[in-house]
């Protein structure tokens, strides 16, 4: 094999690292994969992990002991974040979007793929100082996003549903008030998640809470801790929702009149 030089390895690195996030690397699996030295390739990631922090990449982390190696977490600045959302807020606001009960259409900013990675990104940032094992959502429309926040921090997406399938398996299911005051049910396969688990719930709208109630209802008949809900949009109004302690990427208004308006704003604590 011919020698590889300095920034070709750089190149892999960097894709491997940013690939795979939250996956922990040895030093000896990367001089294998090179044939270089452990001193080369930790020069190698030293570098890199300037480039990622100066340009608002990532972090690349570096885990010391026996079980150590080294892994790379997205990690997006409160300013970069806030600077994106409110692009978007832009993008949204206005009379175009406004749909009959108030709601707005957004679905093409759901469906793109780099707008989601990067909604992904910002909430790892938020939330991946708690270690987890997994990310929760509700099918069908918080599935992108819940996929991308999942991704970023490198554990499982779950995936509940309105009613169980025959191939998962047996099922926990239960019954919610949704927010329009509905009785609906939720299910999720029983082989999904484990006891003691941590989980961050992530989905795509909230209004009154009372899908999110149902997601921590749901597990805590399986004994799992929610150490956090995510939301792409969360309406201003009612003021109280049915759960706490959320954090939205956006926030809605519509004004009703002749012609109603919304009005899209980053959420509060990205403006902190």
């Amino acid at each position: 094999m011919e020698k590889i030089r300095r920034n070709e390895r750089m190149s892999v690195l960097m894709k491997i690292l940013s690939g795979t996030p939250g996956k922990m690397f040895t030093l000896n699996q990367f001089c294998e994969l090179f044939g270089a030295a452990k001193s080369t390739v930790s020069e190698d990631l030293d570098a890199l992990r300037k480039v990622a922090r100066d340009f608002d990449l990532g972090e690349i982390e570096t885990v010391t002991g026996a079980a150590g190696g080294v892994l790379f977490r997205p990690r997006k600045s409160r300013e970069s974040a806030r600077a994106y959302i409110e692009e978007l807020c832009r993008q949204l606001s206005g009379t175009e979007r406004v749909l009959p009960g108030n709601f707005l259409y957004y679905s093409d900013i759901l469906s793109n793929p780099e707008i989601v990675n990067r909604m992904g990104e910002i909430l790892a940032t938020e939330f991946g100082g708690e270690p987890l094992d997994f990310v929760l959502t509700m099918e069908t429309k918080g599935i992108p996003v819940a996929f991308a926040t999942a991704n970023a921090l490198g554990v499982p997406l779950v995936i509940a549903r309105h009613s169980s399938k025959v191939y998962e398996g047996s099922a926990v299911n239960i019954n919610y008030v949704s927010g329009s005051g509905n009785i609906e049910t939720m299910s999720l396969s029983r082989r999904a998640v484990r006891e003691k688990q941590r989980a961050l719930i992530v989905d795509d709208f909230l209004r009154g809470g009372g899908t999110a109630r149902g997601m921590v209802e749901l597990m805590r008949e399986f004994s799992v801790s929610v150490i956090g809900m995510a939301f792409v949009m969360a309406t201003v109004t009612p003021e109280k929702k049915r759960i706490s302690g959320e954090k939205s990427l956006m926030t809605l208004e519509v004004r009703n009149g002749e012609i109603p308006e919304a009005t899209v704003r980053p959420a509060a604590w990205l403006c902190e």
